[in-house]
């Protein structure tokens, strides 16, 4: 099934495609920039729509409760203003992205795009109905965020050649797709968009 791009009711939201997710950064997400070239695709085709185009990112305080230092599972990364929390050079967003930080409280893990943020208020109040999500990692941000958008009551569609996760443990990136898709989000790839 083909899907048109509507500017009024539709959004692309990409998920933290910053330097520290990508090979290189301090918690690289592997072949997380090969991803971007799709991603530039999609940004383009949305942005041609003039569909709203969302782009979130972990902007963490250095004393962040996801860091190991302070009891949390990983090294620390995407820090207030370091290069690491910077979006990947290639990543080509528009002028016009509506940009949203999150985890930027210490005391607070927050995965989704919607979590402790104004997203889903943002994307109501300019009457946007379906979500397109892609970035990075699938099974940690990419997932939250999709699931708290069906939460949220959006039809959601997972842009399955436009993320890349982790698979610490073998199985779980499919293992999170399985879970997303059987809680009601869709999948697509850009031969599915127009």
């Amino acid at each position: 099934m083909k899907y048109k791009i509507s500017g009024k009711e539709d959004a692309l939201i990409i998920v933290d495609v910053q330097i520290d997710f990508c090979p290189g950064g301090a918690l690289p997400v592997p072949e997380g920039d090969k991803i971007i070239p799709v991603l530039n695709e999609y940004i383009r085709r949305f942005d041609a729509a003039g569909a709203l185009i969302v782009a979130t990112r972990d902007w963490h305080p250095p004393n962040h409760i996801s860091f190991r230092d302070y009891g949390g599972l990983w090294p620390p990364h995407c820090v207030q203003g370091t290069k690491g929390a910077e979006f990947h050079p290639e990543l080509r967003l528009p002028n016009r992205t509506l940009i949203i930080s999150k985890a930027t409280d210490p005391e607070k893990e927050a995965y989704s795009g919607f979590e402790g943020t104004d997203l889903n208020e943002r994307l109501r109040g300019v009457g946007v109905k379906r979500v397109f999500v892609g970035g990075l990692a699938t099974e940690y941000c990419v997932k939250n965020t999709v699931l708290d958008a069906l939460k949220y009551g959006f039809e959601v569609f997972l842009l399955e050649d436009a993320v890349k996760g982790i698979d610490a443990n073998p199985g779980d990136v499919e293992r999170a797709i399985k879970e997303m898709l059987e809680k009601g989000a869709k999948k697509l790839t850009l031969m599915d968009v127009e």
